[in-house]
């Protein structure tokens, strides 16, 4: 048996005289299963009576607390009983079982529900599908079914998009192929915390009626959403008006969309996955008439994969834009100069 302490325990564990030794034989036992450590760091406190033990411990069910007295002093060790929850999301592959677990319980509104949702999750359904958010910049963005799950990966798109802004009094703001509106709603937020805070004008365009949807309740009361095919979706006053462009174009390779994870591939919309033979098509296209779409100085910001960044870049300047790169964001600024 591992841990620190063997043989006999006898009598039973109620904390009477005489089971000093045989307590704490049990609490090193554990804590050589567990890994953890045998003593909590709370003061000394006077032994509980049975009744208060009984009371406590009815309270929290899915915990055995063992005491053990050592010179007078009690030890409280938890010990976490089996979580039916946590062992079926770890047998399905799930990694982070116990945080799973976590956010299944705060999404459901009973036990049956619980055990609907542990289903889904266990069936592969991603976890954001399941509780019905996805975290991003710690906001909470809702999604569903028929919208692309936001990555935190595109957190930095941003950021870049921040530093650009700063000093501005007024922004016309669009995010193109938004799916659940997580960057318009990113940057709106974060502009909002400035301490001289730009009115901002935001439109949010993706080529789904599904994907529009989730935008929608994500940017309600912040920014309109449109459904259609690119620029083809946005307001004809919004030509040369825009100063912030966001675009998370799919950027998967057309024969690389088979190597995603299953939650992606057999879940998330294909659409907002596959970018094409090279995975720069839909990135060509933004970038084929931003110029026509940007004001002076406006900027498109692009998420890209490493290998992609350099024939993308070159792209950007044939449409005659100012191309910069950081982390994994390309920023294609229309110069002031420029007469389109």
């Amino acid at each position: 048996m591992p841990g620190s302490g063997e043989g006999d325990v006898a009598g039973t564990l109620d904390g009477s005289a005489g089971l000093e030794g045989a307590l704490a034989c049990v609490v090193g036992v554990l804590a050589g299963v567990t890994g953890g450590a045998a003593s909590s760091t709370e003061p000394p406190q006077p032994a509980a009576s049975a009744a208060t033990r009984t009371a406590a411990e009815a309270t929290a069910p899915w915990i055995l607390t063992l005491r053990a007295y050592a010179g007078g002093v009690r030890e409280t060790v938890p010990v976490t009983a089996p979580d039916p929850i946590v062992d079926a999301l770890r047998a399905a592959g799930c990694v982070f079982a116990e945080q799973e677990a976590a956010l299944l319980r705060e999404a459901a509104v009973d036990e049956p529900h619980l055990r609907r949702l542990t289903g889904q999750r266990v069936a592969g359904l991603p976890l954001e599908y399941v509780v019905g958010w996805a975290g991003f910049r710690g906001l909470r963005v809702a999604v569903g079914p028929g919208v692309f799950v936001p990555r935190r990966r595109t957190e930095a798109m941003v950021d870049v998009a921040v530093a650009r802004c700063r000093g501005s009094d007024k922004l016309v703001v669009v995010d193109l192929c938004c799916g659940s509106g997580a960057l318009g709603l990113g940057l709106v937020t974060e502009l909002g915390r400035l301490r001289r805070p730009p009115v901002i004008e935001l439109h949010a365009a993706d080529l789904t009626a599904e994907a529009a949807r989730w935008a929608r309740l994500n940017l309600a009361g912040r920014g309109q959403v449109h459904v259609g095919d690119l620029y083809a979706a946005l307001p004809t006053r919004l030509r040369g008006r825009i100063d912030v462009l966001l675009a998370n174009t799919p950027y998967v390779p057309t024969g690389e969309v088979a190597l995603l994870p299953p939650e992606a591939r057999e879940h998330e919309p294909r659409i907002a996955l596959d970018g094409g033979s090279d995975g720069l098509t839909l990135a060509r296209r933004v970038l084929e008439d931003a110029p026509d779409w940007l004001a002076r100085d406006g900027s498109v910001h692009i998420e890209v994969a490493g290998g992609q960044v350099e024939a993308l870049a070159s792209y950007a300047e044939t449409r005659g834009l100012e191309v910069a790169v950081a982390d994994s964001v390309l920023t294609a600024t229309r110069p002031r100069s420029s007469r389109r």
